[in-house]
């Protein structure tokens, strides 16, 4: 019977299968996950035939905060042939006519997935000349991108995904290289962010050189650094100390304030803001700046408990609702757990509201 097959973080096993079971119960269809610790995995198992295709016709892989890749897995493949592995999963792609746009050889994001990974690259290059010559791949017409997902060299799930219900990345991870000039590596995360919440196309509409841009708890610059790159003026808030080569630029203003004490003299494009912090606390400022028409579009990180993330989110995402709303401000709010985050959680929060006597902005 199909499945959904879920990659994320080792070590969010348990938020993976609690959020897939609540959108899966949301859209009537039951079922269980298996799931163990740490294995960076999760398998959701319907209970009837047809409900991984309705979730996955349902569901997009942004719909889901934890999960880094969404697959309909056509079954779980066993005791592969050290010799016949290739003829193998070939056999078990009969039911599938078209052909695939992209084929990712992949294993877990664990230690012991990192060893499967040198086996899974070599044998794409035999698996991808026999899909080949099978006319199983189309770069231009395949509607689906095959997924061969290792558990050891003779065990593996096969899987397809849409492309615009899935993650583009190898393993569903957005692996973002920096310039050594950058002050922190926390830049890849802000950079991660305007990928996924974003993408191309609106990146080149909402981040324009000239907007303003206030980051709160910047030092020692990360995420201020990674918006100069695209030249915006940045206010970077905070009482520690920025990088010197970040300020020699000209494009960023230190204030040494409080991040939650600091009021902006004119409205911003732009809030971003990774500060140590509640959770709550957070969001009830990033809420606060929007509903006050203080910033138009924001960014920012949670650092979730570890015993209650998901109704920690679940509660940061209230509070916002609840203060966007009463300000009667229309609003899109998304979160994800990127890559570059380790334990934490980001959030892309953007006002729709018109101002008085002007378009709505996009």
């Amino acid at each position: 019977m199909k499945a959904i097959l879920l990659y994320c973080r080792a070590g969010f096993e348990k938020e993976c299968a609690a959020e897939i079971q609540q959108r899966a119960q949301s859209l009537d269809v039951s079922g269980f996950c298996r799931a163990k610790p740490n294995q960076a995995y999760v398998v959701f198992q319907p209970a009837t035939e047809d409900g991984a295709e309705h979730l996955v016709d349902k569901l997009r892989l942004r719909d889901l905060v934890f999960a880094r890749q969404m697959i309909l897995a056509l079954g779980l493949i066993s005791n592969l042939p050290a010799g016949g592995r290739v003829e193998s999963l070939l056999a078990a792609l009969d039911s599938v006519s078209e052909p695939f746009f992209e084929v990712f050889v992949e294993s877990a994001d664990t230690e012991a997935g990192k060893d499967l990974l040198s086996f899974c690259r070599k044998f794409q290059k035999p698996l991808m000349a026999a899909l080949g010559q099978a006319g199983r791949v189309d770069s231009d017409q395949g509607p689906h991108r095959l997924h061969v997902f290792f558990l050891n060299n003779a065990t593996a799930y096969l899987g397809l995904s849409e492309r615009e219900r899935s993650s583009p990345w190898f393993m569903g991870i957005a692996r973002m290289k920096i310039s050594r000039a950058a002050p922190s590596r926390s830049a890849r995360k802000l950079e991660e962010a305007f990928h996924v919440f974003l993408g191309e196309k609106a990146a080149q509409r909402r981040l324009c050189p000239g907007m303003r841009a206030v980051d709160l708890g910047a030092a020692p610059g990360g995420w201020s650094w990674q918006l100069i790159q695209r030249n915006l003026l940045v206010t970077a808030v905070d009482n520690a100390a920025m990088d010197p080569k970040l300020l020699a630029g000209g494009l960023v203003d230190h204030v040494r304030a409080d991040g939650f004490r600091y009021r902006p003299v004119k409205k911003v494009d732009w809030l971003v803001c990774d500060m140590v912090e509640k959770p709550a606390r957070i969001a009830k400022l990033v809420a606060d700046w929007l509903a006050r028409g203080w910033a138009h579009q924001c960014i920012f990180n949670l650092k979730l408990p570890m015993k209650k993330r998901l109704p920690e989110l679940i509660r940061c995402g209230e509070i916002i609702a609840r203060r966007l709303t009463e300000a009667g401000v229309e609003y899109r709010l998304a979160f994800k757990q990127l890559y570059h985050d380790r334990e934490e959680v980001t959030g892309y929060l953007r006002r729709l509201t018109r101002e008085p006597g002007k378009p709505a902005r996009n």
